[in-house]
């Protein structure tokens, strides 16, 4: 697959990884114009390049994917961003495409795989890893109890279960910490946990997070 002309913007908060995305995009005639190690860098790089496509982690330091992925829409509608990330699980996936995401790749993924979900997402299409899209279609998928929390409840419980304190969290959203301790409460009853270990263990039972 040629990618040729195409630009791009990586953020992933491992090295690695981006020197690995890089290497196989550019292999392909596609140009990387910067990257980003945070949520906070790739909200500002993308409005600094205006890629064709952003290819974005989830679980970065700072404000993560999720909310990086919802300001940049907000600025800019029309932003094409894939989300690469090690979650393989269907609840994280329906959270980056209602949130308006254009692709949703697992990290596990064979390499013409990227290289066939940027195409599509720079074609204006929509791609869906076909592992996550079978449990979607799914009718007797078993539903998650953060399913039921909102978008801003969502994104606190994804801080707070990977250890950012109330303080962190509040700072990272712009919000009081009182703001944050009324989110924190609703989630605990939503969830039916009862302290931060058993937080972070409902999430890591969804699979949001990795242990």
């Amino acid at each position: 697959m040629k990618l040729d002309h195409l630009t791009l913007v990586l953020a992933d908060d491992h090295a690695i990884v981006r020197m690995g995305f890089r290497l196989l995009l550019e292999g392909v005639g596609a140009r990387v114009l910067a990257e980003a190690d945070s949520g906070e860098a790739a909200q500002r790089l993308f409005a600094e390049h205006t890629p064709d496509v952003l290819v974005m982690d989830l679980s970065m330091p700072g404000c993560g994917g999720l909310s990086a992925l919802e300001r940049i829409l907000a600025r800019e509608p029309a932003a094409r961003v894939l989300i690469a990330s090690a979650h393989a699980d269907a609840l994280t996936a329906e959270r980056a495409l209602k949130a308006g995401a254009a692709g949703y790749l697992c990290k596990r993924s064979a390499p013409d795989e990227l290289l066939r979900a940027v195409g599509l997402v720079a074609a204006g299409q929509t791609y869906i890893d076909p592992e996550i899209a079978a449990v979607l279609r799914r009718a007797d998928r078993p539903e998650h109890p953060a399913e039921a929390l909102t978008d801003k409840e969502f994104h606190v419980f994804l801080q707070l279960a990977q250890g950012h304190s109330v303080a962190e969290v509040a700072d990272t959203f712009h919000l009081s910490p009182n703001t944050v301790g009324t989110h924190l409460y609703r989630i605990k009853q939503k969830l039916g946990v009862q302290n931060m270990a058993e937080l972070a263990m409902a999430a890591v039972r969804a699979g949001l997070i990795e242990v």
